[in-house]
Protein backbone atom coordinates (compact mmCIF):
# COMPACT_ATOMS: atom_id res chain seq x y z
CA UNK A 1 0.00 0.00 0.00
CA UNK A 2 3.00 2.28 0.16
CA UNK A 3 5.04 3.88 2.91
CA UNK A 4 2.71 6.88 3.21
CA UNK A 5 -0.30 4.72 3.99
CA UNK A 6 1.71 2.63 6.43
CA UNK A 7 2.81 5.85 8.08
CA UNK A 8 -0.82 6.92 8.43
CA UNK A 9 -1.58 3.60 10.13
CA UNK A 10 1.30 4.18 12.54
CA UNK A 11 -0.04 7.64 13.39
CA UNK A 12 -3.46 6.11 13.99
CA UNK A 13 -2.05 3.50 16.34
CA UNK A 14 -0.05 6.11 18.24
CA UNK A 15 -3.10 8.31 18.65
CA UNK A 16 -4.97 5.18 19.67
CA UNK A 17 -2.95 5.26 22.87
CA UNK A 18 -4.66 8.53 23.83
CA UNK A 19 -7.91 7.85 25.72
CA UNK A 20 -11.00 8.91 23.77
CA UNK A 21 -12.75 10.02 26.93
CA UNK A 22 -15.84 12.16 27.01
CA UNK A 23 -19.46 12.08 28.05
CA UNK A 24 -22.80 11.43 26.46
CA UNK A 25 -24.01 13.58 23.54
CA UNK A 26 -26.44 11.67 21.30
CA UNK A 27 -26.77 9.00 23.94
CA UNK A 28 -23.08 8.19 24.15
CA UNK A 29 -22.33 8.78 20.44
CA UNK A 30 -20.62 11.98 19.34
CA UNK A 31 -22.81 14.47 17.48
CA UNK A 32 -20.36 14.45 14.57
CA UNK A 33 -16.84 13.54 13.48
CA UNK A 34 -14.44 15.95 11.84
CA UNK A 35 -14.34 19.68 12.60
CA UNK A 36 -16.22 20.83 9.49
CA UNK A 37 -18.97 18.29 10.08
CA UNK A 38 -19.24 19.21 13.77
CA UNK A 39 -19.49 22.90 12.86
CA UNK A 40 -22.60 21.94 10.82
CA UNK A 41 -24.29 19.90 13.59
CA UNK A 42 -22.73 16.64 12.42
CA UNK A 43 -24.03 16.43 8.83
CA UNK A 44 -21.75 14.33 6.62
CA UNK A 45 -23.76 11.51 5.00
CA UNK A 46 -24.14 13.53 1.78
CA UNK A 47 -21.53 16.23 2.41
CA UNK A 48 -18.01 14.79 2.80
CA UNK A 49 -15.58 17.57 3.67
CA UNK A 50 -12.55 15.85 5.20
CA UNK A 51 -11.04 12.44 5.88
CA UNK A 52 -13.15 11.97 9.02
CA UNK A 53 -16.18 11.62 6.72
CA UNK A 54 -15.65 7.84 6.89
CA UNK A 55 -17.01 7.87 10.46
CA UNK A 56 -20.41 8.82 9.02
CA UNK A 57 -20.26 7.52 5.43
CA UNK A 58 -17.18 5.72 4.07
CA UNK A 59 -18.27 6.36 0.46
CA UNK A 60 -17.63 10.07 0.96
CA UNK A 61 -13.90 9.41 1.04
CA UNK A 62 -13.99 9.14 -2.76
CA UNK A 63 -14.58 12.91 -2.94
CA UNK A 64 -12.31 14.46 -0.28
CA UNK A 65 -9.02 14.21 -2.15
CA UNK A 66 -5.64 12.91 -1.03
CA UNK A 67 -4.33 14.15 2.28
CA UNK A 68 -4.78 14.01 6.02
CA UNK A 69 -6.73 15.77 8.77
CA UNK A 70 -5.63 16.16 12.35
CA UNK A 71 -8.02 17.52 14.97
CA UNK A 72 -8.23 18.02 18.69
CA UNK A 73 -11.41 18.76 20.62
CA UNK A 74 -11.69 20.36 24.04
CA UNK A 75 -14.85 18.89 25.52
CA UNK A 76 -16.65 20.06 28.67
CA UNK A 77 -19.73 18.02 29.67
CA UNK A 78 -20.54 20.16 32.67
CA UNK A 79 -22.59 20.73 34.70
CA UNK A 80 -23.87 17.15 34.80
CA UNK A 81 -25.34 15.12 37.59
CA UNK A 82 -28.44 14.36 39.61
CA UNK A 83 -30.71 16.06 42.16
CA UNK A 84 -32.19 13.77 44.82
CA UNK A 85 -35.27 15.21 46.48
CA UNK A 86 -36.05 14.81 50.23
CA UNK A 87 -39.31 12.97 49.59
CA UNK A 88 -38.27 9.36 50.28
CA UNK A 89 -40.82 7.12 51.95
CA UNK A 90 -40.77 6.96 55.75
CA UNK A 91 -42.30 4.17 57.86
CA UNK A 92 -44.91 5.96 60.05
CA UNK A 93 -44.52 3.50 62.92
CA UNK A 94 -40.76 3.78 63.37
CA UNK A 95 -39.86 7.03 61.64
CA UNK A 96 -37.12 5.20 59.73
CA UNK A 97 -36.93 5.21 55.95
CA UNK A 98 -39.07 2.42 54.53
CA UNK A 99 -36.37 1.32 52.11
CA UNK A 100 -33.32 2.44 50.18
CA UNK A 101 -32.99 6.07 49.14
CA UNK A 102 -30.44 8.48 47.73
CA UNK A 103 -29.29 11.04 50.27
CA UNK A 104 -31.07 14.28 49.29
CA UNK A 105 -28.90 16.84 47.58
CA UNK A 106 -27.28 17.93 44.33
CA UNK A 107 -24.77 15.44 42.94
CA UNK A 108 -22.62 17.35 40.47
CA UNK A 109 -19.96 15.30 38.68
CA UNK A 110 -16.48 16.73 38.36
CA UNK A 111 -13.71 15.95 35.81
CA UNK A 112 -14.96 18.72 33.54
CA UNK A 113 -12.52 18.98 30.62
CA UNK A 114 -11.43 16.28 28.19
CA UNK A 115 -8.98 16.32 25.28
CA UNK A 116 -10.16 14.24 22.29
CA UNK A 117 -7.88 13.84 19.23
CA UNK A 118 -8.91 12.58 15.79
CA UNK A 119 -7.03 11.69 12.64
CA UNK A 120 -7.88 10.79 9.05
CA UNK A 121 -5.88 9.96 5.94
CA UNK A 122 -6.85 9.25 2.32
CA UNK A 123 -4.99 8.33 -0.86
CA UNK A 124 -5.96 7.38 -4.41
CA UNK A 125 -5.57 3.92 -5.89
CA UNK A 126 -5.71 4.69 -9.56
CA UNK A 127 -8.45 6.77 -11.19
CA UNK A 128 -11.51 5.31 -9.47
CA UNK A 129 -10.50 3.90 -6.08
CA UNK A 130 -9.26 5.24 -2.76
CA UNK A 131 -8.14 3.78 0.54
CA UNK A 132 -7.78 5.55 3.84
CA UNK A 133 -7.80 5.33 7.59
CA UNK A 134 -9.88 7.26 10.12
CA UNK A 135 -9.39 7.26 13.87
CA UNK A 136 -12.00 8.77 16.16
CA UNK A 137 -13.81 8.36 19.45
CA UNK A 138 -17.40 7.97 20.43
CA UNK A 139 -18.99 10.35 22.87
CA UNK A 140 -18.33 7.93 25.74
CA UNK A 141 -19.67 8.19 29.27
CA UNK A 142 -17.99 9.64 32.33
CA UNK A 143 -19.18 10.62 35.78
CA UNK A 144 -17.19 11.13 38.94
CA UNK A 145 -19.04 12.16 42.08
CA UNK A 146 -15.99 12.96 44.14
CA UNK A 147 -16.43 12.34 47.88
CA UNK A 148 -20.03 11.25 47.30
CA UNK A 149 -21.15 7.64 47.64
CA UNK A 150 -24.49 7.94 45.86
CA UNK A 151 -25.75 4.54 47.06
CA UNK A 152 -24.68 4.92 50.71
CA UNK A 153 -28.24 4.27 51.96
CA UNK A 154 -28.81 1.05 50.05
CA UNK A 155 -27.36 -1.42 52.56
CA UNK A 156 -28.12 -2.67 56.03
CA UNK A 157 -25.80 -1.41 58.75
CA UNK A 158 -22.50 -3.32 58.80
CA UNK A 159 -22.25 -6.34 61.09
CA UNK A 160 -25.80 -6.12 62.38
CA UNK A 161 -28.40 -8.77 63.12
CA UNK A 162 -30.83 -9.76 60.39
CA UNK A 163 -33.90 -10.75 62.34
CA UNK A 164 -36.41 -13.46 61.41
CA UNK A 165 -39.25 -12.59 59.02
CA UNK A 166 -41.62 -10.14 60.60
CA UNK A 167 -39.26 -9.12 63.38
CA UNK A 168 -38.84 -5.68 61.86
CA UNK A 169 -35.17 -5.42 62.72
CA UNK A 170 -34.15 -5.41 59.07
CA UNK A 171 -36.69 -4.14 56.59
CA UNK A 172 -36.07 -7.12 54.34
CA UNK A 173 -35.48 -10.32 56.34
CA UNK A 174 -32.83 -12.69 55.10
CA UNK A 175 -30.16 -10.04 54.74
CA UNK A 176 -31.67 -7.95 51.95
CA UNK A 177 -29.88 -4.68 51.43
CA UNK A 178 -32.36 -2.24 52.91
CA UNK A 179 -32.16 0.11 55.86
CA UNK A 180 -33.49 -1.08 59.23
CA UNK A 181 -36.98 -0.05 60.27
CA UNK A 182 -35.99 -0.46 63.93
CA UNK A 183 -32.58 -0.25 65.62
CA UNK A 184 -30.88 -3.58 64.85
CA UNK A 185 -29.13 -5.72 67.43
CA UNK A 186 -25.34 -6.05 67.23
CA UNK A 187 -23.73 -9.26 66.06
CA UNK A 188 -20.90 -10.24 68.40
CA UNK A 189 -18.85 -11.89 65.65
CA UNK A 190 -18.50 -9.65 62.55
CA UNK A 191 -17.22 -12.67 60.65
CA UNK A 192 -20.59 -14.40 60.76
CA UNK A 193 -21.60 -14.93 57.13
CA UNK A 194 -24.86 -13.63 55.67
CA UNK A 195 -27.99 -15.82 55.59
CA UNK A 196 -28.72 -18.65 55.28
CA UNK A 197 -25.43 -19.70 56.91
CA UNK A 198 -25.61 -16.93 59.51
CA UNK A 199 -27.49 -13.79 60.42
CA UNK A 200 -25.08 -11.02 59.42
CA UNK A 201 -26.89 -8.87 56.86
CA UNK A 202 -23.77 -6.94 55.83
CA UNK A 203 -20.53 -8.66 56.90
CA UNK A 204 -17.77 -6.12 57.48
CA UNK A 205 -19.72 -3.58 55.40
CA UNK A 206 -19.18 -5.51 52.16
CA UNK A 207 -22.44 -4.16 50.73
CA UNK A 208 -22.00 -0.58 51.97
CA UNK A 209 -21.08 2.08 49.40
CA UNK A 210 -17.98 3.79 50.72
CA UNK A 211 -16.11 4.85 47.56
CA UNK A 212 -17.13 7.83 45.41
CA UNK A 213 -19.56 6.80 42.69
CA UNK A 214 -18.62 7.04 39.03
CA UNK A 215 -18.09 5.29 35.71
CA UNK A 216 -15.67 5.74 32.82
CA UNK A 217 -16.42 4.46 29.32
CA UNK A 218 -13.88 5.15 26.58
CA UNK A 219 -14.31 3.97 22.99
CA UNK A 220 -11.82 4.21 20.13
CA UNK A 221 -12.59 3.35 16.49
CA UNK A 222 -10.26 2.69 13.58
CA UNK A 223 -11.87 2.46 10.14
CA UNK A 224 -10.04 1.56 6.92
CA UNK A 225 -12.38 2.75 4.14
CA UNK A 226 -12.05 1.58 0.55
CA UNK A 227 -14.12 3.35 -2.12
CA UNK A 228 -14.82 2.83 -5.79
CA UNK A 229 -16.37 5.40 -8.12
CA UNK A 230 -19.26 4.59 -10.44
CA UNK A 231 -21.46 6.41 -12.96
CA UNK A 232 -18.67 8.40 -14.62
CA UNK A 233 -17.31 9.36 -11.21
CA UNK A 234 -20.52 10.91 -9.88
CA UNK A 235 -21.28 8.11 -7.42
CA UNK A 236 -19.23 5.92 -5.11
CA UNK A 237 -19.57 2.84 -2.97
CA UNK A 238 -17.57 2.52 0.22
CA UNK A 239 -16.77 -0.33 2.56
CA UNK A 240 -14.75 -0.12 5.75
CA UNK A 241 -13.82 -2.70 8.33
CA UNK A 242 -14.24 -1.14 11.76
CA UNK A 243 -12.05 -2.04 14.72
CA UNK A 244 -13.04 -0.88 18.19
CA UNK A 245 -11.37 -0.79 21.58
CA UNK A 246 -13.24 0.13 24.73
CA UNK A 247 -12.33 0.55 28.37
CA UNK A 248 -14.78 0.57 31.27
CA UNK A 249 -14.45 1.22 34.99
CA UNK A 250 -17.06 1.55 37.76
CA UNK A 251 -16.76 2.53 41.41
CA UNK A 252 -19.13 2.97 44.32
CA UNK A 253 -21.71 0.32 43.37
CA UNK A 254 -21.12 -1.92 46.40
CA UNK A 255 -24.79 -2.37 47.43
CA UNK A 256 -25.61 -3.92 44.06
CA UNK A 257 -23.23 -6.80 44.67
CA UNK A 258 -26.01 -8.49 46.57
CA UNK A 259 -28.31 -8.35 43.52
CA UNK A 260 -25.75 -9.77 41.08
CA UNK A 261 -25.17 -13.25 39.72
CA UNK A 262 -21.43 -12.52 40.06
CA UNK A 263 -21.15 -10.29 43.16
CA UNK A 264 -17.35 -10.07 43.12
CA UNK A 265 -17.37 -8.54 39.61
CA UNK A 266 -19.70 -5.57 39.95
CA UNK A 267 -17.63 -2.61 41.09
CA UNK A 268 -14.17 -1.33 42.03
CA UNK A 269 -12.41 -3.70 39.61
CA UNK A 270 -10.24 -1.08 37.93
CA UNK A 271 -10.21 -0.59 34.17
CA UNK A 272 -11.46 -3.46 32.00
CA UNK A 273 -10.73 -3.64 28.26
CA UNK A 274 -12.63 -5.24 25.40
CA UNK A 275 -12.09 -5.43 21.65
CA UNK A 276 -14.29 -5.97 18.64
CA UNK A 277 -15.01 -5.42 14.96
CA UNK A 278 -17.80 -4.62 12.56
CA UNK A 279 -18.42 -3.38 9.02
CA UNK A 280 -19.40 0.03 7.66
CA UNK A 281 -21.08 0.26 4.21
CA UNK A 282 -21.94 3.44 2.34
CA UNK A 283 -23.13 5.04 -0.89
CA UNK A 284 -22.75 8.62 -2.07
CA UNK A 285 -24.12 10.11 -5.29
CA UNK A 286 -24.25 13.46 -7.02
CA UNK A 287 -27.68 13.18 -8.61
CA UNK A 288 -27.69 16.64 -10.12
CA UNK A 289 -25.61 19.76 -10.42
CA UNK A 290 -26.83 20.96 -7.03
CA UNK A 291 -28.11 17.87 -5.19
CA UNK A 292 -26.23 14.99 -3.56
CA UNK A 293 -27.53 12.05 -1.57
CA UNK A 294 -25.82 9.66 0.82
CA UNK A 295 -26.61 6.59 2.89
CA UNK A 296 -24.59 4.36 5.20
CA UNK A 297 -25.04 1.56 7.68
CA UNK A 298 -22.54 0.49 10.31
CA UNK A 299 -23.24 -2.94 11.72
CA UNK A 300 -23.36 -3.82 15.37
CA UNK A 301 -19.80 -4.06 16.63
CA UNK A 302 -19.42 -7.30 18.54
CA UNK A 303 -17.08 -6.78 21.47
CA UNK A 304 -15.35 -9.24 23.75
CA UNK A 305 -16.93 -9.35 27.20
CA UNK A 306 -15.92 -6.99 29.99
CA UNK A 307 -15.06 -9.92 32.24
CA UNK A 308 -14.15 -7.81 35.26
CA UNK A 309 -17.71 -6.43 35.22
CA UNK A 310 -19.60 -9.58 34.29
CA UNK A 311 -21.70 -9.11 37.42
CA UNK A 312 -22.84 -5.64 36.33
CA UNK A 313 -23.76 -5.85 32.64
CA UNK A 314 -26.45 -8.12 31.21
CA UNK A 315 -25.21 -11.29 29.59
CA UNK A 316 -22.20 -11.65 31.85
CA UNK A 317 -20.33 -8.50 30.82
CA UNK A 318 -21.56 -8.11 27.24
CA UNK A 319 -21.29 -4.51 26.01
CA UNK A 320 -21.51 -4.45 22.22
CA UNK A 321 -21.61 -1.15 20.30
CA UNK A 322 -24.97 -0.56 18.60
CA UNK A 323 -25.53 -0.35 14.85
CA UNK A 324 -25.95 3.07 13.21
CA UNK A 325 -27.88 4.20 10.11
CA UNK A 326 -27.28 7.52 8.33
CA UNK A 327 -29.30 9.06 5.48
CA UNK A 328 -28.50 12.48 4.10
CA UNK A 329 -28.85 15.05 1.36
CA UNK A 330 -27.01 18.23 0.50
CA UNK A 331 -28.22 21.01 -1.79
CA UNK A 332 -26.57 24.12 -3.19
CA UNK A 333 -29.25 26.74 -3.89
CA UNK A 334 -26.51 29.18 -4.91
CA UNK A 335 -22.85 28.85 -5.79
CA UNK A 336 -21.79 30.06 -2.33
CA UNK A 337 -24.40 28.40 -0.09
CA UNK A 338 -24.65 24.71 0.79
CA UNK A 339 -27.46 23.25 2.89
CA UNK A 340 -27.40 19.71 4.29
CA UNK A 341 -29.72 17.44 6.26
CA UNK A 342 -28.93 14.11 7.94
CA UNK A 343 -31.16 11.58 9.63
CA UNK A 344 -29.36 9.22 11.99
CA UNK A 345 -30.70 6.19 13.85
CA UNK A 346 -28.68 4.65 16.69
CA UNK A 347 -29.91 1.20 17.68
CA UNK A 348 -29.40 1.38 21.45
CA UNK A 349 -32.51 -0.76 21.89
CA UNK A 350 -30.66 -3.79 20.49
CA UNK A 351 -27.96 -3.82 23.19
CA UNK A 352 -29.24 -5.50 26.36
CA UNK A 353 -26.71 -3.89 28.70
CA UNK A 354 -27.99 -0.46 27.60
CA UNK A 355 -31.63 -1.14 26.78
CA UNK A 356 -32.87 -3.52 29.49
CA UNK A 357 -35.16 -1.84 31.99
CA UNK A 358 -34.11 -1.09 35.55
CA UNK A 359 -37.67 -0.16 36.55
CA UNK A 360 -38.51 -3.60 37.91
CA UNK A 361 -38.77 -5.25 41.29
CA UNK A 362 -35.43 -6.89 42.03
CA UNK A 363 -36.17 -7.96 45.61
CA UNK A 364 -35.73 -11.60 44.67
CA UNK A 365 -32.22 -10.82 43.46
CA UNK A 366 -31.12 -10.16 47.05
CA UNK A 367 -32.36 -13.53 48.32
CA UNK A 368 -29.98 -16.45 48.95
CA UNK A 369 -29.75 -19.19 46.36
CA UNK A 370 -29.90 -19.13 42.59
CA UNK A 371 -30.84 -15.71 41.25
CA UNK A 372 -33.36 -14.95 38.49
CA UNK A 373 -32.06 -14.08 35.03
CA UNK A 374 -33.11 -10.42 35.44
CA UNK A 375 -30.62 -9.82 38.24
CA UNK A 376 -27.46 -7.84 37.50
CA UNK A 377 -25.18 -9.74 35.16
CA UNK A 378 -27.90 -12.23 34.21
CA UNK A 379 -29.05 -12.93 30.67
CA UNK A 380 -31.90 -10.44 31.16
CA UNK A 381 -30.07 -8.32 33.70
CA UNK A 382 -30.82 -4.72 34.55
CA UNK A 383 -29.71 -2.05 32.08
CA UNK A 384 -30.11 1.69 31.69
CA UNK A 385 -33.48 1.61 29.94
CA UNK A 386 -32.24 3.36 26.79
CA UNK A 387 -34.30 3.31 23.61
CA UNK A 388 -33.24 3.36 19.97
CA UNK A 389 -32.56 7.01 19.17
CA UNK A 390 -33.47 9.16 16.15
CA UNK A 391 -31.31 12.21 15.41
CA UNK A 392 -32.18 15.01 12.98
CA UNK A 393 -29.36 17.31 11.82
CA UNK A 394 -29.41 20.46 9.70
CA UNK A 395 -26.32 22.38 8.65
CA UNK A 396 -25.39 25.29 6.40
CA UNK A 397 -22.10 26.50 4.90
CA UNK A 398 -21.52 29.88 3.29
CA UNK A 399 -18.36 30.31 1.23
CA UNK A 400 -17.46 33.96 1.70
CA UNK A 401 -14.69 33.66 -0.89
CA UNK A 402 -12.23 31.05 -2.11
CA UNK A 403 -10.49 30.96 1.26
CA UNK A 404 -13.07 31.58 4.00
CA UNK A 405 -16.16 29.50 4.81
CA UNK A 406 -18.65 30.11 7.62
CA UNK A 407 -20.73 27.25 9.01
CA UNK A 408 -23.56 26.61 11.42
CA UNK A 409 -26.13 24.01 12.31
CA UNK A 410 -28.64 22.54 14.74
CA UNK A 411 -29.57 18.98 15.63
CA UNK A 412 -32.21 17.35 17.79
CA UNK A 413 -32.53 13.80 19.09
CA UNK A 414 -35.48 11.81 20.39
CA UNK A 415 -35.95 10.68 24.00
CA UNK A 416 -33.37 8.16 25.17
CA UNK A 417 -35.32 7.00 28.23
CA UNK A 418 -38.20 8.02 30.47
CA UNK A 419 -38.60 9.09 34.08
CA UNK A 420 -39.15 5.58 35.38
CA UNK A 421 -35.53 4.73 34.52
CA UNK A 422 -33.97 7.90 35.92
CA UNK A 423 -32.27 6.70 39.08
CA UNK A 424 -29.81 4.23 37.57
CA UNK A 425 -28.88 6.86 34.97
CA UNK A 426 -27.18 8.88 37.70
CA UNK A 427 -24.19 7.00 36.31
CA UNK A 428 -24.89 8.17 32.74
CA UNK A 429 -26.98 11.38 32.73
CA UNK A 430 -27.30 11.51 28.94
CA UNK A 431 -30.08 14.08 28.78
CA UNK A 432 -28.83 16.21 25.85
CA UNK A 433 -31.41 16.84 23.11
CA UNK A 434 -30.28 19.96 21.19
CA UNK A 435 -26.91 20.79 19.60
CA UNK A 436 -26.22 24.34 18.40
CA UNK A 437 -23.04 24.72 16.33
CA UNK A 438 -20.92 27.39 14.62
CA UNK A 439 -17.60 27.33 12.85
CA UNK A 440 -15.22 28.81 10.33
CA UNK A 441 -12.71 27.30 7.93
CA UNK A 442 -9.81 29.16 6.33
CA UNK A 443 -7.67 28.04 3.36
CA UNK A 444 -4.27 29.29 4.46
CA UNK A 445 -2.42 27.95 1.41
CA UNK A 446 -3.00 25.75 -1.61
CA UNK A 447 -2.48 22.72 0.62
CA UNK A 448 -3.45 23.77 4.14
CA UNK A 449 -6.81 24.56 5.69
CA UNK A 450 -7.60 25.33 9.34
CA UNK A 451 -11.02 24.89 10.91
CA UNK A 452 -12.62 25.95 14.18
CA UNK A 453 -15.89 24.36 15.36
CA UNK A 454 -17.83 25.37 18.47
CA UNK A 455 -20.75 23.26 19.67
CA UNK A 456 -23.03 24.19 22.56
CA UNK A 457 -25.51 21.72 24.02
CA UNK A 458 -28.03 23.53 26.26
CA UNK A 459 -28.84 22.01 29.63
CA UNK A 460 -31.57 19.41 29.57
CA UNK A 461 -33.27 17.90 32.62
CA UNK A 462 -35.17 14.69 33.15
CA UNK A 463 -37.48 14.28 36.13
CA UNK A 464 -37.92 10.74 37.32
CA UNK A 465 -38.55 8.12 39.95
CA UNK A 466 -37.58 4.45 40.35
CA UNK A 467 -40.32 2.88 42.52
CA UNK A 468 -38.62 -0.53 42.46
CA UNK A 469 -35.41 0.92 43.94
CA UNK A 470 -36.32 4.02 45.95
CA UNK A 471 -40.11 3.79 46.38
CA UNK A 472 -41.59 7.27 46.04
CA UNK A 473 -38.40 9.33 46.06
CA UNK A 474 -38.09 11.61 43.06
CA UNK A 475 -35.06 13.15 41.41
CA UNK A 476 -33.76 14.92 38.35
CA UNK A 477 -30.93 14.27 35.89
CA UNK A 478 -29.22 17.22 34.22
CA UNK A 479 -26.41 17.92 31.74
CA UNK A 480 -24.95 20.75 29.66
CA UNK A 481 -22.01 20.57 27.22
CA UNK A 482 -19.48 22.63 25.29
CA UNK A 483 -17.20 21.29 22.55
CA UNK A 484 -14.43 23.32 20.85
CA UNK A 485 -12.46 21.65 18.06
CA UNK A 486 -9.44 22.85 16.08
CA UNK A 487 -8.36 20.96 12.97
CA UNK A 488 -5.61 21.11 10.37
CA UNK A 489 -6.20 19.69 6.87
CA UNK A 490 -3.39 19.13 4.37
CA UNK A 491 -3.98 18.01 0.79
CA UNK A 492 -1.24 16.45 -1.35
Amino acid sequence: MGSTFRGALVVSLVLGGVPMLASATNGYFAHGWGARSKAMAGVAAALPQDTLAAATNPAGMAFVGEGFDLGVAFFRPSPRGYVANPDFTVDPASGFPAGPFVTPGDYDSDADWFLIPSFGYNRALGANATIGVSLFGNGGMNTRYRDRAVWENFAAAPDQLAGPPGAGEIASPGGLLFLPTNPPQPVTDPGVPPPPAGNNANPSGYFTATTPTGVDLEQLFIEIPYTYRLAAGRQALGVAPVFAIQRFEAEGLEPFRGASVAPTRVTNRGGAWSYGAGLHLGWYGRVGERLALGASYRTRIFMTDLDDYEGLFAGGGEFDIPAMLNLGLSYRPTRDLTLAFDYQRIFYGDIDAIANSNARDISACFMPGKKPSYCLGGDDGLGFGWKTMDVFKFGARYDVDERLSLMGGVSYNSDFTDGSEALFNILTPATIRWHLTLGASYQASDRDRFTLAVSYMPEERLDGVNPSLTQGQTGELYMQQLDIELAWSRRF
